[in-house]
């Protein structure tokens, strides 16, 4: 402060230097009571005590600074004092004995808890109390970080549409769990991997959640910035832990999002650490690290460029199926702007007239066609005094403003698939540029 004194200056800094020096920190605090800094005294006598738990002189300062009474100290019966042989000494002067006023009435001892309610705002904890945290100076890394959600509510009967979609998860995953007597029949095991992949905003992430929904598994999401750490060693940690974490916790399933980026070619990584990730990614994926493999634990991963994956991670026995998750068709269009407007002031919308001008639209596409209606409606309100409804009008209108987001991703698609198909990885998407007459 500009209007501290020197001494306190000099205080306040040997205070912030040593913050464990009880004695440094209750001169300190005499000094501010000295001057009438009555609050300030309160919080450095309560983080003396932080410190020092039972020092009598921080709560005796405390109790001054709070303006609470002293507690007198009890009377003691005083004997007579025995009558000892005078011998020669230095004579001391002695001070002539003060008569005591009478002794004020006693006081209930000091409330601890009630000052502790009056200077909680003013002085916070200085740790937690985590017996599990890691020390400083290295990764953190405990398996029991990672946040597993537990099943929820959304089913596949709540994606609209994608009804090829839906078929392919039914026969990979569903069927088997549903049927165990088939499944011992057939020797299917109940693990498995399947890659999402497909145009940016077409609904991978909400497919991935439906079927944790239908398994009735837990969900385990994974991204880039959960697995990489600046410490050596430790990135591949993380992806043990969390593998590790979903094997305790199945049913699970474990959503690698973006797996292009975790998972990118190791032949156009330059650096050893993204590498080493895909090695341990692999590991994880084939269950070797663990003796009890990867039963009851199910793998889906979502990438907008597979054909930046490495190829590794796609072989049988890892993510082994690969689904290609198209822009809604106009069943899931129509369900999907139902939602979106759901809550909107709407009058008489034409939902088939939307569902026409808007095809090829991905989801997110879709949301932002009713957002911009909606800002039609809101400005015109604005400007005029009076509030209207959002009308099929305003949401043709976005309609024709928004170009579909999709498009560019088919036109990078449409060379891969034609040039770059070994072993016919990209025949769906092949066949689907086909009926739309993209080639």
């Amino acid at each position: 402060m500009a209007d501290e004194s020197p001494l306190i200056r000099s205080l306040r800094a040997a205070v912030a230097a040593a913050p464990g020096d009880v004695p440094l920190r209750l001169h300190f605090a005499e000094l501010l009571l000295a001057e009438g800094r009555n609050d300030e005294a309160v919080a450095e006598a309560a983080v003396a005590l932080q410190h020092a738990p039972g020092d009598a002189d921080a709560r005796a300062l405390m109790v001054r600074a709070m303006g609470m009474p002293a507690a007198p100290a009890p009377e003691l019966p005083v004997a007579p004092a025995p009558e000892v042989p005078v011998v020669s000494a230095p004579e001391v002067p002695v001070a002539p004995v003060r008569e005591e006023p009478a002794q004020p009435p006693a006081v209930p001892s000091f409330d601890w808890d009630a000052a502790e309610q009056q200077v909680q705002d003013l002085v916070g904890p200085r740790f937690l109390d985590d017996p599990q945290a890691d020390g400083a100076g290295g990764p953190a890394g405990d398996a029991a970080a990672w946040d597993v959600d537990a099943p929820g509510a959304v089913r596949l009967a709540d994606v609209g549409g994608m009804d090829e979609v839906k078929e392919r998860l039914e026969a990979a995953f569903l069927a088997p769990l549903r049927n165990p007597e088939l499944r011992r029949l057939y020797g299917k095991s109940l693990r498995g991997g399947l890659l999402l992949y497909g145009p940016p905003g077409c609904g991978k992430t909400f497919v991935a959640r439906a079927v944790a929904g239908e398994l009735g598994a837990n969900f385990l999401t994974v991204s880039l910035s959960d697995v990489l750490d600046m410490w050596i060693g430790a990135s591949e940690k993380n992806i043990h832990d969390i593998f590790e974490t979903a094997r305790r916790q199945a049913p699970c399933v474990v959503f690698l999002d973006e797996l292009d980026a975790l998972g990118a070619k190791r032949s156009r990584t330059h650096h050893s650490g993204l590498r080493n990730v895909v090695n341990q990614l692999l590991t994880e994926l084939d269950g070797i690290a663990s003796g009890a493999g990867n039963e009851g634990v199910f793998v889906l991963a979502a990438t907008n460029v597979p054909w930046d994956v490495d190829i590794a991670l796609r072989r049988p026995g890892r993510l082994d199926r690969t689904l290609l998750v198209l822009p809604p068709d106009a069943a899931a269009r129509e369900a999907i702007l139902r939602y979106h407007l759901r809550e909107r002031p709407i009058e008489a919308v034409d939902l088939g007239r939307l569902v026409k001008a808007t095809e090829d639209f991905s989801g997110a596409d879709l949301a932002h066609v009713c957002e911009t209606a909606a800002e039609a409606a809101l400005l015109d309100s604005a400007r005029t005094g009076s509030v209207r409804l959002i009308t099929t009008k305003d949401l043709l209108g976005a309609a024709r403003q928004i170009k579909p987001s999709t498009e560019p991703w088919f036109a990078a698609a449409r060379n891969v698939a034609m040039f770059a198909n070994e072993g016919g990885l990209y025949d769906d998407l092949l066949a689907h540029l086909k009926r739309k007459r993209k080639l």
